[in-house]
């Protein structure tokens, strides 16, 4: 018999164990959001949200209550720009990580062509961040 284990478990574990993981998580997250992938960003912040600071205190700090941010962050969950600039600023500070995005031309082939052509508008931004302080967050995890 095969054992398993809970996926969103082994989530907050590796997150608490590993701060670097929790970076990548929030990394990733606004990449899909930014990459027009909006349902697999909010389900990440969602697991970020429980492996680090939770809903009760991330209601706490924005100002918004837990019921509605577990709405915002469900799978049909559907949070307008302003929620959504709140809670990813929170966690960019829970995180102590600065953001940086980046935007890069794509380029693709023209129909009949081989010739490459940029894309514009450019491709999908990339979202960067940089640890300014990965054991401070790791301290403050329970």
């Amino acid at each position: 018999m095969a054992l398993t284990r809970d996926f969103k478990q082994t989530v907050v574990e590796r997150v608490r164990r590993d701060p670097a993981f929790g970076h990548a998580l929030f990394d990733e997250a606004l990449t899909l959001m930014l990459g027009g992938e909006p349902e697999a960003a909010r389900l990440m912040l969602r697991d970020l949200i429980n492996a680090t600071v939770g809903f009760e205190a991330l209601a706490t700090r924005t100002d918004k209550p837990a019921k509605s941010l577990h709405r915002m962050f469900s799978k049909h969950g559907n949070p307008s720009m302003d929620n959504l600039a709140t809670v990813v600023g929170s966690l960019k500070d829970w995180l102590q990580l600065s953001l940086e995005v980046r935007s890069s031309a794509t380029t693709r082939r023209r129909p009949g062509s081989s010739a490459r052509a940029p894309v514009t508008p450019s491709g999908s931004p990339s979202a960067a961040i940089t640890r300014k302080a990965a054991h401070a967050a790791k301290a403050r995890l329970p």
